[in-house]
């Protein structure tokens, strides 16, 4: 699509400020702050799951730009909302587990598709550093489950 590699201002700030919600919910899940704990899982699984969905939609939107209506580039655009969706029935560190799965995943198909130009170059620039942190999040929430 693009060979700017530089990340937008905008979407730079928007996906860090998008950040915050993981970081909260990593802070609450910690032994030290108690009376937050179920809040803080609750937020990371449900938060997880609706940004796990938005960011498929990020491939749908870039399949009907390319007028690439098949449904290969549509049916991979919905995998992470099929992903996302069963993380807060299931609940607890498995639950979180499946949501670092998908964002990891999600992070190698957008950096396959930005490779084969179908997203815009600077695209990886800001998924990397946000998947590290949603991640890193998850896994903290995850595992202060079981202290």
């Amino acid at each position: 699509m693009s060979i700017e590699t530089t990340v937008p201002h905008a979407a730079k700030w928007l996906g860090f400020a998008g950040a915050i919600p993981f970081v909260a919910g990593a802070l609450a899940s910690l032994p030290v702050a108690e009376p937050l704990r179920p809040y803080g899982l609750a937020l990371l699984l449900d938060y997880g799951a609706i940004i796990l969905s938005f960011m498929g939609g990020v491939h749908w939107g870039a399949a009907m730009l390319r007028n690439d209506n098949g449904l290969g580039p549509l049916g991979r655009s919905v995998i992470s909302s099929l992903v996302a969706l069963p993380a807060p029935l299931i609940g607890g560190p498995a639950g979180l587990a499946l949501l670092a799965a998908g964002f990891g995943g999600l992070l190698v198909y957008d950096e396959q598709e930005t490779r084969a130009g179908r997203l815009p170059a600077w695209y990886p620039q800001l998924r990397r550093p946000l998947t590290v942190i949603v991640v890193a999040c998850l896994i903290i929430g995850a595992a202060a489950r079981f202290y």
